[in-house]
């Protein structure tokens, strides 16, 4: 555990700056109007702009990837209140940690002064860890502050949550980066990047403004003295293999992603493999293809291998308990298995025709014997009257019921294909409608 005041010097400075210190350090920002990003946070009348404007200190989880400001705005905060600042690391502390942190609150107390107390990584800490600090929060002895990737409803305690609010940052986007970029050429004196290279740099970064500036940093450095500017070449010389193969948000980005899907589209296992390691090398957010995975499970098997999406769901729940490249392997299954699953867009096209119709047509009203009828005026309307409960019927369906509203009786949005369980369900299909027929035709 670390204790620091912000405020050594005089209220309102913070630590000093060293030449040493890795640049993101050197960069913090010491004031809130130096924060990038976060907008929905730090803008006019958003929440933590007010609790800073307003004096208003509050406990609170502050949930985000690596990267995007948790810390900084921790601190800024400490900063604001003239409060002492606590820091634990849930990787490294423990219920020493947090004793010490109370007697050090409670001896500052003594003098009228405020204490955040900051913990990293939150999560990690265990059921009493997280309970520990109840009563402290509770009493007002300090302000809690726990900062967190993972989804603070799983992770921590529900007592501990209830007590402090949640705030929730973004991973910063290209214009942001871009922004820091200037900031930190401007630091260093270093000459500045070319516009490929500087989106080069935010690609690489990924929302992560600490990933970036370590990368501006190590540029920098291998910068020829003679060099009035750092180009594409130059910052793969400097980052080498860890630089990303393709522009997270580019045109190779996209088409990669495309290949994927159209492979698996296609029944190609060997291209989908191909594609699916291909953006694990250039480096996407491993998340990001679980999810798209999950929507071709959807789009393109749907129905005719319903199996598809559970596989989908649970290579994509292995992933996150394994984490790379264990849990990659189960990803890499479901790629498989969604190339050599039998295809079908029926229900992808049932659903985009539906939307198309709801978006154009008319708010037709619901037939009188499919309506809800709670009250004995709409009984007496004739609400429910006829409805016809299926699980009495033989067969357990109904024939001849009519569930469309009136003028859309013969529509049809959903044509399944004669492949996988959907060959099945257009058999079942058409024997249903075989039986409404035969009901309409009927004589009374």
């Amino acid at each position: 555990m670390t204790t620091e005041s912000l405020f050594a010097e005089s209220p309102g400075t913070g630590p000093p700056v060293h030449l040493n210190q890795p640049l993101a350090e050197r960069l913090r920002p010491t004031h809130l109007d130096e924060v990038i990003g976060q907008r929905q946070l730090l803008g006019p009348g958003m929440p933590l702009r007010v609790a800073f404007e307003s004096g208003r200190l509050h406990s609170m989880i502050l949930w985000g990837p690596p990267g995007v400001g948790k810390t900084t705005l921790a601190r800024l905060m400490t900063q604001a209140f003239d409060a002492q600042f606590i820091t634990i690391s849930a990787v490294l502390g423990g219920v020493k940690e947090i004793r010490e942190a109370v007697e050090r609150a409670q001896a500052v107390a003594a003098q009228g002064r405020r204490t955040v107390v900051f913990v990293d990584e939150v999560h990690r800490f265990n059921k009493s860890q997280q309970d520990a600090f109840l009563p402290h929060v509770e009493s007002g002895l300090f302000t809690f502050i726990g900062a967190t990737t993972e989804n603070p409803s799983f992770e921590v305690n529900s007592a501990l949550l209830s007590r402090a609010s949640v705030h929730v940052l973004k991973s910063l986007d290209e214009a942001e980066l871009l922004a820091l970029v200037e900031r930190a050429v401007q630091v260093l004196a270093s000459p500045p990047f070319t516009p490929a290279a500087a989106k080069r740099l935010a690609a690489y970064a990924d929302g992560d403004a600490r990933r970036l500036l370590n990368a501006v940093d190590a540029a920098a450095a291998l910068a020829p003295p003679t060099a009035s500017e750092i180009d594409e070449p130059m910052l793969e010389r400097a980052l080498g293999e860890q630089l990303r193969r393709y522009d997270k948000g580019g045109e190779q980005f996209y088409d990669v992603i495309s290949a994927l899907h159209k492979s698996v589209r296609g029944s190609d296992p060997d291209a989908a493999l191909y594609w699916f390691a291909r953006m694990l090398d250039g480096g996407v957010d491993v998340r990001y293809i679980a999810r798209r995975l999950i929507r071709m499970a959807s789009e393109d098997i749907g129905l005719a291998d319903p199996r598809a999406l559970r596989i989908c769901l649970d290579a994509a729940e292995t992933y996150e308990r394994l984490g790379s490249p264990e849990g990659e392997l189960t990803l890499a299954q479901a790629v498989v298995f969604l190339a050599v699953a039998p295809k079908s867009n029926a229900v992808y096209s049932a659903y985009k025709a539906v939307r198309a119709l709801i978006k154009t047509d008319g708010s037709r009203a619901v037939p009188l014997h499919l309506r809800n009828a709670p009250t004995r005026l709409m009984t007496d309307l004739g609400y429910g009257r006829e409805y016809r409960y299926a699980h009495d019927e033989p067969g357990g369906f109904a024939a001849g019921v009519i569930y469309l509203p009136e003028g859309l009786e013969a529509q049809r949005f959903y044509e399944p294909v004669a492949r996988g369980l959907e060959l099945r369900i257009g058999e079942r299909l058409n024997e249903l409608r075989r039986l409404n027929a035969a009901h309409q035709t009927a004589p009374d």
